[in-house]
């Protein structure tokens, strides 16, 4: 009788960024105002959200608010501060309920004293272990995160606790905004476009890219799905050849 052979599991990535785009071409093409887009976006958070918690998915970086978009015209940038805070005072309760922990990652200082009070807020409602974290870059921006991670290490040096020399790519990494947690496997942009976006620059260094031409209101439970799979038929290398990667897989 031949051995049955349990069949691998497809390979799930830890962590997920998604770069969120195309929320005002969706309003256009439907002669409406550009926060209608935005709005319609939520849908699709939640839709992403629950396809990777249920895949074991442990952390998703959504990418809602550039330090860039806030050239964006002052209408739009107010509706989306006003979205953003209804949103937090809404979904905390759920997200802690559904064994969610909410971070926000970027330079907090230029929002609203109450939108910074709805943050802090949001994130205690929701602190804890949590089987999922799900990270919100609000007026974040990846060269003011390799920035604020150099300044960091600079006042260490300064206080004479560390050495220049001692300053490692694993010592910076660790002063990030998402040091403590594993670096995405997994980057996905939506709205046809191919770059990154000053998106994370330092933490997608390895992770594979993914990019779907679907507005991201129009980006639900099955294109998420689609984008993991995707990823599952990847072999990720890291420097090493196939064939080593094979062979450790056999080992």
């Amino acid at each position: 009788m031949e051995k049955s052979v349990k069949k691998a599991e497809p390979a799930v990535p830890r962590h997920v960024a998604v770069i969120m785009d195309g929320n005002n071409r969706w309003a256009r093409k439907r002669l409406l105002p550009g926060v209608a887009g935005h709005k319609a976006g939520v849908d699709a958070v939640r839709a992403v959200i629950e396809v990777c918690a249920e895949a074991g998915v442990e952390v998703l970086t959504l990418f809602a608010f550039s330090s860039e978009n806030w050239r964006r015209p002052a209408e739009e940038v107010g509706a989306l501060m006003e979205l953003f805070l209804g949103a937090l005072r809404r979904e905390a309760k759920r997200l802690n309920d559904n064994g969610i922990s909410l971070r926000i990652i970027g330079d907090r200082s230029r929002f609203h004293p109450e939108l910074q009070a709805a943050m802090r807020e949001a994130e205690a409602q929701t602190a804890g272990d949590k089987r999922f974290v799900l990270q919100i870059a609000a007026n974040y921006g990846g060269q003011w995160d390799i920035a604020q991670a150099a300044q960091r290490l600079a006042r260490e040096v300064q206080g004479g606790h560390l050495r220049p020399e001692e300053i490692t790519p694993e010592l910076l990494q660790g002063c990030l905004a998402t040091g403590d947690l594993p670096l995405p496997d997994l980057c996905i942009r939506t709205g046809g476009e191919h770059r990154i976006s000053n998106f994370l620059l330092w933490q997608l260094a390895y992770s594979e890219l993914y990019f779907s031409d679907l507005l991201w209101p129009d980006f639900k439970h099955d294109a998420m799905r689609k984008a993991l799979a995707d990823f599952a038929k990847r072999q990720r290398r890291f420097g090493k050849t196939s064939e080593q990667v094979e062979a450790e897989a056999r080992a």
